[in-house]
């Protein structure tokens, strides 16, 4: 099979989460309440900002589950209650009984500068950042003004913003795919990178294969990694991809 084989497979796959109603609530975590809070861009959106701060270096479960966890904590999770929390008020809260990060004290201070920063500009809305159909690449910068957040969340923000939410944006163009190990583990087996590949080197095979939405290749490939394409013991015959995929063992 072609590369356009691939290539084809993968977009359709891309377009149809895409183009499929909207999930409510997103399934973010297997904890029901948390994924209402997640959802509820109306009333929580900075509850979706603050959990993308918190995605770094654990398990994205764990990290979609602190909002819901500080919440249970404060007994409720309205802006003008976080806004009034000063930076040891939330190193408490991140901290004790039981951390709720890997990175405690990092995230506490990520956590306050990220509710700071929605205060003075955003006006506490946190839709703000998303709201009028801006550019994908004005939504990747914004994330990126959050301390603590690189390309990789900034773009899987944008990303779940328009693919899961159906925010509109005016284009995809800068929503590129967050490369992790299951992405690049699939694009390696697909033959679409070399083994050796940088994130960089991922990034852009992405973007030449969707100039117009890169992003919709991402979660197809972290679906693939994640379900079948496993670094041992492959579940080819389960994968919709066994046929195109020269690595398949089906």
């Amino acid at each position: 099979m072609s590369e356009g084989d691939i290539r084809k497979l993968l977009l359709d796959k891309g377009q149809g989460l895409f183009d499929a109603p909207p999930q409510k609530p997103i399934i973010f975590t297997h904890v029901k309440a948390a994924n209402l809070l997640l959802s509820d861009l109306e009333r929580y959106s900075h509850a979706f900002v603050l959990a993308c701060v918190m995605d770094r270096q654990m398990k994205a479960e764990l990290a979609w589950l602190i909002p819901h966890r500080l919440e249970q904590k404060l007994e409720g999770f309205a802006f003008p209650k976080l806004a009034q929390l000063s930076l040891s008020d939330w190193g408490q809260l991140m901290r004790y009984p039981e951390p709720l990060h890997r990175f405690p004290d990092l995230m506490a201070e990520n956590l306050f500068h990220a509710v700071r920063r929605l205060e003075l500009a955003y006006g506490g809305d946190a839709s703000r950042i998303w709201e009028g159909r801006p550019a994908s690449a004005t939504v990747v910068y914004r994330f990126l003004e959050f301390q603590g957040v690189g390309p990789k969340i900034a773009t899987m923000a944008a990303n779940i913003l328009a693919r899961d939410f159906k925010i509109p944006l005016s284009d995809h163009y800068s929503i590129d795919v967050s490369v992790d190990r299951h992405v690049r583990r699939v694009f390696i087996k697909l033959g679409l990178v070399p083994d050796d590949a940088t994130d960089e080197k991922i990034i852009y095979r992405a973007r030449s294969l969707s100039p117009e939405y890169p992003g919709l290749l991402d979660l197809p490939s972290w679906e693939i990694g994640r379900n079948w394409c496993h670094p041992h013991d492959p579940d080819c015959a389960a994968c919709y991809m066994r046929r195109v995929c020269p690595s398949s063992v089906a």
